[in-house]
């Protein structure tokens, strides 16, 4: 408690708001929570080595809290469900928290600002993963961010289906890649199906280029974007299978990782299709 307490402390002397909050009488949780909150809401800008060093002690003992997932914690489709795809023992479904996976690289889905969600503990997964993070990954993607704004003008957002690959930081996996969805408005349309077909891909191309030999697939688009998650589903599902018949030789393993029942539902469909 005497950690989160100083951490704490620390965070709102950092603040430009919340300097005089005040959170004695505040439970464990709710310092956690106040704790999330204020680095979710914090602007990219520089801090210090203290401050850097008290945030890694306590996201690494939450990371401890969780659990790591390692690779051989995770059956395959071929293991779990005998599945006959020709590459299901280079395959797996997952269901949850994908902030506790040690893998090469797990996916975040970003929005066009590509700086995270600012959100205070929203539950997108782009927040979860900023949080578990750590604020140097909000400072890299700003970095990344004001050079492409150098080259393409200052009003530069990020693509749909592009792939930009950063650190984990206090992630256990070693890189994480950001793709920006395909955000449904009204109806389905084919632009929008190619657009998520392209994250995948993208995604995919990306692990290839740097050697990283495990990716963990985030469900893109779906929830705050509104992609439906059957059709999502359904592109994930042939995208990696048709990238891993291309060239996916190197890939030792991709994992479908989902956190609610229903997506789990949807992505065993695929899953039990390639048994036939």
């Amino acid at each position: 408690m005497e950690k989160i307490d100083i951490f704490l402390k620390k965070l709102k002397e950092d603040s430009l708001e919340y300097k005089e909050l005040e959170t004695a009488g505040y439970s464990l949780e709710e310092k956690k929570k106040t704790i999330r909150s204020l680095m979710n809401i914090r602007m990219p800008r520089a801090f210090s080595h203290e401050l850097a060093s008290l945030q890694n002690a306590y996201l690494q003992e939450e990371l401890n809290s969780k659990g790591v997932v390692t690779l051989s914690d995770i059956p395959t489709i071929k293991e779990q469900f005998s599945s006959k795809s020709p590459y299901a023992d280079r395959i797996s479904l997952w269901q949850g928290d994908i902030t506790r996976l040690k893998v090469g690289a797990i996916v975040n889905a970003a929005n066009s600002q590509m700086l995270g969600c600012f959100v205070p503990c929203h539950r997108c997964i782009d927040n979860a993963i900023h949080s578990a993070a750590g604020m140097q990954l909000r400072e890299e993607c700003n970095r990344i961010m004001k050079h492409r704004r150098s080259l393409n003008g200052r009003s530069y957002e990020e693509p749909t289906g592009t792939a930009t690959l950063t650190w984990g930081y206090n992630l256990p996996c070693d890189y994480v890649i950001h793709t920006v969805g395909p955000m449904v408005y009204d109806s389905l349309s084919e632009k929008l199906c190619e657009d998520l077909q392209n994250c995948y891909e993208n995604v995919l191309e990306c692990a290839f280029a740097h050697k990283i030999k495990s990716v963990a697939f985030c469900c893109i688009s779906t929830g705050e974007f509104h992609f439906p998650n059957d059709k999502a589903a359904e592109i994930a599902w042939k995208t990696v299978n048709g990238f891993m018949e291309k060239q996916g030789g190197h890939m030792e393993r991709i994992i479908f990782n989902v956190f609610k029942d229903n997506d789990w539902e949807l992505y065993k469909r695929q899953i039990d299709k390639a048994l036939y």
